[in-house]
């Protein structure tokens, strides 16, 4: 079971992960757990699970392009993150470093605190009453990068990027 994490509109990678922290971020490595959402959300990083989700309003991850902001999340095991739009810069360093993002809009259907099955593989949020919500098929490029935990482990594993001529 996954928690959701809900999220407003325009949430930005300083409410990720305040700039002020930038010095622990350099020199503390792991430590970057502690610190995604500790202004904004401080229940956040204390609570969240490997494999939660984070479901937010339109223009998650807008902002500075701090490639820590998307690194914390993935130190916290964010399973995925649903928006129905993500800042472009936001949404490639989440793909570089293996995060799932979904462009949809399930902000109707869910709630914070909800409880429910993920399943990367086939898209799908299975909710406590049984309620099937499908989410779009990313592109096989994505899914292979997802697989692997980032850009760079696959190139690591395949000695090319994803679509590269073989």
């Amino acid at each position: 079971m996954a928690r959701i994490w809900m999220f407003g509109a325009d949430v930005n990678t300083d409410q990720i992960v305040p700039g002020r922290y930038a010095p622990y971020m350099l020199s503390a490595g792991d430590d970057l757990r502690r610190y995604p959402f500790v202004e904004a959300r401080p229940d956040f990083a204390p609570s969240v699970q490997p494999g939660d989700l984070i479901v937010a309003g339109p223009n998650f991850g807008c902002g500075s392009s701090r490639e820590y902001a998307p690194l914390a999340l993935k130190l916290v095991g964010v399973g995925a993150i649903i928006a129905p739009l993500f800042a472009r810069i936001f949404y490639r360093n989440a793909l570089n470093l293996g995060i799932p993002c979904f462009t949809a809009d399930l902000r109707a259907q869910l709630r914070d605190g909800d409880q429910v099955d993920f399943d990367l593989a086939t898209g799908t949020l299975t909710l406590a009453d049984g309620t099937l919500l499908n989410l779009p098929a990313p592109p096989a490029f994505m899914r292979a990068v997802w697989a692997e935990g980032g850009i760079v482990p696959y190139y690591r594993r395949y000695g090319r990027f994803p679509g590269a001529a073989q």
